[in-house]
């Protein structure tokens, strides 16, 4: 994990996205808003911090969100559930009943929405930018 990764709590968990993705975008802007704990750390599998940590086909595909906590990678829906447990009392809960659902129903509602979320929420020409209050919160 690179330096600036490591040097943070050990509950700290990264979330990769495709930045270009518009329905990517919209979840990383939920996840800041709903994050007042400020666990979660952000990074596009565009960039440089995935680059080193993200195996290469996974970032050459970008049809799945990455979760690493821990140094261990989590994928689709896996990687969801990972983020709700993140969130306090309400999202945890919420992670509980998904992880509940067997992970292969979980992944396949995860892919039919991967598969048409650029015609759905648009595709960017540029990654997503951090404001300057979010700058802390985004690796890369």
């Amino acid at each position: 994990m690179p330096e600036s990764a490591a040097n943070d709590d050990s509950r700290q968990t990264v979330v990769f996205f495709d930045g270009v993705c518009g329905l990517c975008n919209h979840t990383v802007n939920f996840l800041l808003n709903i994050d007042r704990r400020g666990v979660l750390r952000f990074a596009p599998l565009q960039g440089k911090t995935a680059e080193q940590i993200v195996p290469q086909a996974v970032r050459e595909k970008l049809d799945t969100f990455v979760v690493c906590q821990n140094g261990r990678l989590f994928y689709r829906s896996t990687a969801f559930v990972r983020i709700m447990m993140q969130l306090g009392i309400c999202w945890r809960i919420a992670g509980g009943v998904f992880w509940l659902i067997p992970w292969p129903l979980r992944d396949l509602a995860y892919r039919l929405v991967s598969r048409i979320r650029y015609r759905l929420f648009g595709r960017h020409e540029t990654c997503r930018l951090p404001t300057p209050d979010e700058r802390s919160r985004f690796l890369d």
